[in-house]
């Protein structure tokens, strides 16, 4: 790719795709251009808020502050994958149940970041919770519904061991 524009090519939630980028464009503005996903928003500008948290190779990241030239080889998922098979997963159904989405602007960046918390450890203390989604700002103050929605979907996902759980608090997201 050379310095003003080229041509990138990596796994979309699932599929293989490519695009023409510009060398200054960000990942989340690549997602709403080129491909109509607009789960993952900027807000802040600074990967400060999570509102723009995509998935890339598994990593959360800050679709803000992400060139999408450094997605060229990668896989990005987006928190529309999850409903992919027209079903809300139960982060989101959980979300639902307890009103913790509020306005819903955030609610992209919860949903991925609390996924990949129950898939890392599946049965979290508040503070686990509390832990993992600090990096997820909630301008309407939802947070107790949120660390609620997390517990009721880590109870539909099903439990993890002890051993899991007595270690999940020391370890970094």
């Amino acid at each position: 790719m050379n310095s003003t524009s080229g041509t990138i090519r990596f796994t979309l939630n699932g599929k293989a795709v490519s695009a023409q980028v510009p060398a200054h464009l960000n990942l989340v503005e690549l997602l709403q251009q080129q491909f109509d996903l607009f789960g993952a928003r900027e807000s802040c500008g600074q990967g400060l808020c999570g509102c723009c948290t995509v998935l890339v190779n598994g990593k959360a990241v800050s679709g803000c502050l992400f060139l999408a030239a450094f997605a060229d080889g990668a896989q990005v998922v987006t928190v529309e994958h999850l409903a992919a098979a027209g079903e809300l997963d139960p982060v989101q159904k959980a979300l639902l149940e307890t009103g913790g989405f509020q306005c819903g602007f955030c609610t992209p960046g919860f949903v991925l970041m609390a996924n990949q918390l129950l898939d890392r450890y599946p049965d979290p203390s508040d503070d686990d919770i509390r832990h993992y989604l600090s990096g997820n700002l909630c301008r309407c103050g939802a947070y107790p519904q949120i660390i609620e929605a997390v517990k009721i979907a880590a109870r539909g996902r099903g439990k993890g061991s002890p051993a899991e759980h007595a270690h999940a608090s020391t370890r970094t997201p």
